[in-house]
C-alpha cells in the first residue's frame, strides 16, 4: 500500500512528502516483509527447540518495525525512526548470535549457506553504523555518505536476503554438501564481494572498479548455472510430488533470477557503468526484479511448500495476480528506461499504467494474505 501510494503521487493530488514515504516504504519491505519471512522460516526449519526465546525476539523486533513504519512518513532520518532502526539491528545481533549458536554443529548445505546470509547481514550493518562518523567529520551530503548506504543495500539484497532465501531452498529441496554446491557458494560469496564495486563507481569512479564488478558479474552467471544444475537434479526426481502452483512459482523464480544476472551484465559495458545510476527507472526495475521476483518469489514457494491447504482458490489467485502484477510493473518500467537511454519520450501516461498495474500485486499479495489466515500449516 506505501508503494501504491508513492505511484500515485506521481500523477495525482496526494499531500505526503515523497521522500519520507520512500523510506517508509523501503523500511517496511526490507525489514518488515523480507527480514521477518526470513526470521520465521529460519527459526521453524532450522531450530528444533529453545523457540520460545525466538519468538519473543520476533515480537520486539515486531514493535521495532511499526515505529519505523509510523515514524518514517512524518520524519524521514529522525529521532524518533533512527531508534527504532537501531533497535532492529541490535534485534538482528541477536537472532544472528543466537541461530549460529544453535546450528553451529551442523555441516549440510542449507547451514552453510544460512551462515553466509548471517555474515553478510553483519557486514551490510556496517554501512549503517558508520554514517554517524560521516555525516559528522563530511557532512550527509558526501560521496562516502552515499558509498556506505548502498554498501548497506547491497549486503542486505545480494548477501543476507538472496543467500538467506536459497537457504531455505536447499533444505527444501534437500541439495548436498558436495563439490558442486561447494564451487557454486564459493563463487557467489565472490560474486557479492566483487560487484559492490559498481555503486562505489557510482560515487568514486576508477578502472579497478569497473574491472572487479566485471569479474563479480561473470562468476555470477557461472554460479548461477550450477545453481540450476544443482536444482534440476533434485526436481527431476521429485517433479510427481510438486503442484502446478509450485512449478509456476519456482519458475517464476528463476526466470526472474535469470533475468537478474542478465541485466547486472548491462554493467559490464564501460560507458554504461558510469550512468547506470543516473536512469532511475533502471535501477528501480532492478531492485524489484531482486526483490518481488527473486526474493520475495523464493518467500513465497516457501510459504507454499508449508502450506496444508495450498490449493485454495484464493491463494491461488493470490499468487496469479502477484505474478501478473510484477510481470506488467516490470515490462512497464524497463520499457520507460530503455526509451529514456533512447533519447526518446518513453511510454504516454506511464505513472497512471503503472499504478494501475501495481494494483494487481497488492491485491495478490491480500488474497495471500487472506487465504494464510484460514490455512494450516504443516509441523
Amino acid at each position: 500500500m506505501l508503494g501504491l501510494t508513492l505511484r500515485y503521487t506521481s500523477f495525482g493530488s496526494f499531500n505526503v512528502n515523497y521522500r519520507y514515504l520512500t523510506h517508509a516504504h523501503s523500511h517496511v519491505a526490507m525489514l518488515g516483509w523480507v527480514y521477518l519471512m526470513l526470521f520465521t522460516f529460519v527459526i521453524f526449519i532450522f531450530v528444533e527447540q529453545h523457540r520460545k526465546k525466538y519468538i519473543r525476539l520476533f515480537w520486539v523486533t515486531q514493535i521495532a518495525v511499526l515505529g519505523m513504519l509510523l515514524s518514517f512518513p512524518f520524519q524521514g532520518y529522525g529521532v524518533v525512526s533512527i531508534s527504532f532502526s537501531t533497535l532492529h539491528i541490535l534485534c538482528s545481533y541477536v537472532f544472528a548470535f543466537w541461530i549460529w549458536k544453535d546450528v553451529n554443529n551442523s555441516t549440510d548445505a542449507s547451514t552453510v549457506m544460512l551462515k553466509s546470509a548471517l555474515i553478510f547481514m553483519l557486514i551490510s550493518t556496517i554501512g549503517v553504523w558508520s554514517l554517524g562518523p560521516i555525516i559528522a567529520i563530511y557532512g550527509s551530503g558526501s560521496t562516502y555518505y552515499d558509498i556506505a548506504i548502498q554498501g548497506f543495500l547491497h549486503f542486505q539484497f545480494n548477501g543476507w536476503f538472496l543467500f538467506g532465501a536459497l537457504a531455505l531452498l536447499i533444505k527444501q529441496l534437500n541439495i548436498e554438501n558436495n563439490r558442486l554446491f561447494k564451487s557454486f557458494h564459493l563463487l557467489l560469496i565472490l560474486s557479492t564481494i566483487a560487484t559492490v564495486a559498481l555503486p562505489i563507481h557510482w560515487f568514486q569512479p576508477h578502472m579497478a572498479l569497473i574491472y572487479s564488478n566485471g569479474f563479480g558479474v561473470v562468476i555470477q552467471w557461472v554460479a548461477v548455472i550450477m545453481l540450476l544444475r544443482l536444482i534440476y537434479v533434485k526436481v527431476k526426481s521429485s517433479r510427481s510430488s510438486w503442484s502446478y502452483l509450485g512449478v509456476l512459482t519456482y519458475a517464476f523464480v528463476f526466470c526472474s533470477l535469470l533475468f537478474k544476472v542478465l541485466t547486472q551484465g548491462v554493467s559490464l559495458i564501460p560507458e554504461l557503468a558510469g550512468e547506470l545510476y543516473q536512469y532511475r527507472n533502471f535501477i528501480v526495475g532492478y531492485i524489484h526484479l531482486a526483490m518481488l521476483g527473486v526474493i520475495t518469489g523464493l518467500l513465497l514457494a516457501s510459504l507454499l511448500k508449508n502450506l496444508q491447504s495450498q490449493n485454495r482458490k484464493i491463494i491461488q489467485w493470490g499468487f496469479y495476480l502477484f505474478y501478473f502484477g510484477f510481470v506488467t510493473t516490470e515490462f512497464i518500467i524497463f520499457y520507460q528506461a530503455l526509451g529514456y537511454y533512447l533519447k526518446n519520450q518513453g511510454m504516454n501516461h506511464y505513472h497512471g499504467f503503472l499504478f494501475w498495474a501495481s494494483t494487481f500485486l497488492a491485491s495478490g499479495i491480500l488474497c495471500i494474505l487472506m487465504g494464510t489466515f484460514t490455512s494450516s500449516f504443516k509441523d
